[in-house]
């Protein structure tokens, strides 16, 4: 998951205060972003909201916020915390307004004219991000407190907000003279673009590749279901007759899983790993180099050894060396059983007189064939059974049993796209919680991948409550005119997982913007959605939704059995992956580059250095590993995954004790994690839940590799 953080000048800012008088409507301006929403819970009107409305919006909502900050720093009366850090934490609303949405639009609904809006407002932003962290005037009030902090009587979320405060204008360059600010802007506009530049890449590569199928015969192996996709894929793109594969995960998967024929999994295999990477005029080599140029140069500005450690001293591993000796205590077992893995793949080739020794491209299919033979299980067995809509139920009867919400359709709440799906969120006695938005299928408009953000933050302070507008984001099967959406294992759990995310967001209760889910340590941002997972295969859950899409059949015993005996099977490989991604990540971001690197190159030294088996790529090659060089969100942080899968774990651990859906545990972990945001250290709300800190032989024993 990849979820998007809103965030100007390092500050979450949220559309907090806006009222909505249904009794003394506000005629309709011209620009939507410019008045009060007039929708239910302050939806974004998205069918009023036109291109030309974004640039008017963003400028003057920077001219409000700077006018905010003026009004801070020119306070007569000497800082304290509601005329600092309050008034800081509730600034920039328009900002935040059009931010949101218009974020949200390119990462979900692009189009030309928001790519070229982006090239405008992305380096706006950014100058206008460092034009307040680099103010010294602000820094000097906010500075005035923390130095004194002990004694101003804060509680914990009012401590942990100045410190973070703090310590963000700090990491921004606030203690560098002038001509280093300067500079630091510089290479901060410099990232923004090359940023922009990367993931436009990505998108438009994607959009761009195509394999054509033109016989029928070829795609012995393909469940009925990917073959109608790529037949109306063909046909949307006037081939009728013909079969279109794409790069996109419901394309791409299917067809690396069941297709015989080798060679189309061997094209589709290398179109995916080469994205980004060919030579056109889409490779992101020279973006990455200058990436880590630039990182290099600001780490060492701000008196780290690299951009890594710049990283990593922000969030709960604090270090690289602690975030890698993590991963390598799963590495060596995840190898081992990788390897192991690999050779029964090789042993069912050669039974089955394949003539071939293993690649890449032949992994996803022979381990299929291999957990067929040894658990006569295959996932066409199990996909009639989640079918979309089945799912996300599933994944609401959870919720509902945990935390006592319910998810209500609201069909005429205004949406971003004819796809999305718009749901009031209310506790048990019937109060609004949050406005939830699903967003399920792939569109050329969409990047890849899966996360959740925020239409509208949420906060509650001296009685004014906003409550949150939380949306998720995925790109599982599409529907066809013949057969609905019918979810692999993978998607399942992705859905499960987004919407763990989304919990976190719907549920907050912190009572400051800047402590909402969004603004909680990478490493630990995680644990909600990570945990949300384990009740996706439960043998209790799968009853509760997993029905026959044609028959409303419940999954029957024998196949949920299959499915358990079969849960363990290949997490070498899928450990493998993620955890060479993540350490490769970490590799890239230890340099300080003065020369160009040459990406594959590099690749494969850390690869050799790792003794990472030849027939497993990294989870994401570098051109298109968007988490890590698309924003600064997971660079240097992509092992945070495996991390908080330590803490989510050990933390299902105790629900498996006291009972899945033990209300005493549910209550912890819904006011200990999901209620407080980041309002207190993480550590801290994991004990307060867990009742002890993580232990890592969770992971493993979960993983089947110990």
């Amino acid at each position: 998951m990849t979820k998007k953080l809103l965030t100007i000048a390092t500050v979450t800012v949220t559309a907090a205060s806006l009222t909505l008088n249904t009794g003394c409507m506000k005629k309709e301006t011209e620009n939507p972003f410019l008045s009060d929403y007039a929708t239910e819970y302050q939806i974004p009107p998205f069918e009023q909201i036109k291109a030309e409305h974004y640039m008017p919006a963003f400028e003057e909502g920077i001219k409000q916020h700077n006018a905010e900050i003026e009004a801070i720093i020119s306070n007569p009366e000497a800082p304290t915390f509601d005329n600092t850090i309050l008034a800081l934490d509730q600034s920039g609303e328009l900002l935040g307004k059009v931010s949101y949405v218009f974020f949200a639009l390119t990462e979900s609904d692009n189009d030309d004219d928001l790519t070229a809006i982006s090239e405008k407002a992305y380096p706006l932003l950014s100058e206008h991000s460092d034009m307040i962290l680099m103010n010294d005037s602000l820094f000097q009030r906010v500075k005035a407190l923390y130095d004194n902090r002990e004694s101003l009587g804060l509680n914990t979320a009012q401590m942990r907000l100045l410190e973070q405060n703090y310590k963000n204008f700090v990491r921004a360059g606030a203690l560098l003279p002038p001509a280093e600010k300067d500079e630091l802007m510089k290479i901060n506009q410099e990232l923004s673009a090359t940023y922009l530049k990367f993931s436009q890449n990505i998108l438009a590569e994607t959009n761009a590749w195509e394999m054509v199928v033109d016989d029928e015969a070829k795609l012995a192996g393909l469940p009925a279901s990917s073959v109608a996709v790529a037949a109306e894929e063909a046909a949307n793109r006037g081939m009728e007759g013909k079969w279109v594969f794409t790069l996109h995960a419901p394309s791409r998967l299917p067809l690396l899983t069941y297709a015989d024929n080798r060679d189309l999994r061997e094209t589709m295999y290398k179109g995916y790993t080469s994205l980004a990477s060919n030579d056109n005029e889409y490779n992101n080599s020279a973006n990455i180099n200058k990436i880590l140029k630039l990182r290099s140069k600001k780490a060492k500005m701000l008196g780290f050894d690299s951009f890594a450690a710049y990283q990593t001293d922000n969030v709960m591993a604090k270090t690289v060396d602690a975030a890698e000796s993590l991963l390598m205590k799963i590495w060596a077992p995840a190898v081992k059983k990788a390897n192991e893995e690999i050779r029964d793949m090789q042993a069912y080739a050669d039974a089955h007189n394949m003539n071939i020794t293993v690649e890449p491209w032949d992994y996803y299919y022979l381990a299929e064939k291999v957990k067929k033979d040894k658990f006569n299980f295959s996932e066409d067995e199990v996909r009639p059974y989640f079918q979309v809509d089945s799912v996300k139920k599933g994944a609401f009867l959870v919720a509902n049993k945990l935390y006592g919400i319910t998810l209500t359709e609201m069909p005429d709440a205004p949406k971003y796209n004819d796809e999305v799906t718009v749901y009031n969120v209310t506790d048990e006695n019937g109060e609004h919680v949050a406005v939830f938005m699903s967003d399920y299928f792939p569109r050329g408009g969409k990047r890849q991948g899966a996360w959740m953000s925020e239409f509208k933050g949420s906060s509650n302070v001296n009685g004014v409550v906003e409550r949150p507008i939380i949306y998720n984001v995925g790109n599982f099967t599409k529907p066809t005119k013949e057969m609905p959406s019918l979810l692999t294992l993978d998607e399942v759990e992705t859905l499960f997982h987004e919407f763990g995310h989304g919990l976190h967001g719907m549920l907050t209760r912190a009572t400051y913007a800047g402590q909402a889910c969004t603004n909680v340590d990478r490493d630990f941002v995680e644990l909600p959605s990570q945990i949300n997972e384990h009740w996706a295969m439960d043998p209790q859950v799968l009853k509760m939704y997993a029905h026959h899409y044609q028959t409303g059949e419940v999954i029957p015993d024998y196949l949920i059995e299959k499915m358990e005996a079969a849960g363990k099977f290949n997490q070498g490989f899928i450990t493998t992956e993620l955890a060479a991604a993540a350490l490769l990540d970490l590799e890239w971001h230890k340099l300080n580059p003065t020369e160009d690197i040459d990406v594959k190159e590099f690749e494969q030294t850390v690869a050799a250095k790792l003794g990472k088996p030849r027939e497993i790529e990294y989870r994401y090659r570098s051109p298109y590993f968007k988490h890590i060089f698309g924003s600064d969100g997971y660079s240097a942080g992509y092992y945070t995954y495996l991390w908080a899968q330590v803490l989510d774990c050990d933390g299902y651990e105790l629900f498996e004790q006291k009972g899945i859906f033990d209300p005493e545990t549910a209550k912890s972990f819904k006011e200990n994690v999901l209620e407080m945001g980041g309002s207190d250290d993480p550590m801290t709300l994991y004990v307060k839940f867990r009742g002890q800190e993580p232990n890592p032989d969770a992971l493993l024993r979960f993983r089947g590799l110990k």
